[in-house]
């Protein structure tokens, strides 16, 4: 009987630590903290350096309407163009900064070439969109092996009002030497604290959002704008169609 037992608690313990073992390989390694969130998204440009993507928005619910963008739209890409060359940044100053240095002048968010090659793709991205989809994009320009400039964010419609949120801007970035690489994964998320503010001309465009002081404090206020597409024209005066079940 003794024997018996004994035997019964050796299998015990060979079971329980080959569980512990198997653990990390389930899906469940989430709750030991060591897995790599996953993003659902679908690339719509790629290129060794540069991306066009579709990403899923957990915030928007299938059942709460109010929450669903207005995709797939059809945003022409003069619309587009005139939009992404019509973005600026400033270096975020506090008042006392600001009355030692002055204003910081203001800068064109993209170049050319990024403007051409953005607007484009963008405008293929929102044509293909779902309703819980928003079309992010990261540009990037290698400086070293380790080290890359990087821009990136994300955009996405509601009604007639285009969203744009800027979450990096040539910031450079260092590969980690180990680990995750998250300005790829993340384009929407800053990989560093933010120092500007966003901008965009014609300002009568731009649709006032409210923020927190704290966000005023840490620059985190200015950099989501939110686009009258109605007030913006292009020298073609392309128009902007979007489903008409949204008005």
């Amino acid at each position: 009987m003794m024997n018996l037992m004994k035997k019964k608690r050796n299998r015990s313990s060979v079971v329980a630590f080959l569980l512990l073992v198997a653990l990390p390989l389930t899906p469940y390694a989430g709750l030991t903290g060591c897995a790599i969130p996953h993003v659902p998204s679908r690339i719509v440009y790629e290129d060794p350096v540069n991306y066009v993507r579709l990403e899923e928005d957990r915030k928007v619910l299938p059942e709460w309407p109010q929450s669903h963008f207005s995709h797939p739209a059809t945003v022409s890409k003069g619309v587009l163009r005139a939009i992404l060359s019509g973005l600026k940044v400033q270096e975020h100053r506090v008042a006392l900064l600001r009355w030692i240095q002055g204003e910081a002048p203001l800068e064109l968010v993209f170049n050319d070439n990024e403007v051409t090659l953005l607007s484009s793709e963008m405008a293929d991205a929102l044509a293909l969109a779902q309703y819980n989809e928003r079309v992010t994009f990261y540009l990037s320009e290698p400086l070293t092996f380790a080290r890359r400039t990087i821009t990136s964010g994300g955009i996405y419609i509601q009604g007639t009002e285009l969203h744009l949120l800027l979450g990096n801007w040539r910031i450079i970035y260092g590969i980690p030497t180990y680990g995750m690489i998250y300005d790829r994964r993340y384009p929407m998320r800053p990989t560093v604290a933010k120092g500007f503010d966003l901008f965009f001309e014609p300002a009568d465009a731009v649709i006032p959002q409210q923020s927190s002081v704290l966000d005023n404090l840490l620059a985190n206020s200015k950099d989501e704008l939110v686009i009258d597409l109605s007030k913006v024209t292009t020298q073609e005066r392309t128009p902007v169609s979007l489903p008409s079940s949204v008005f």
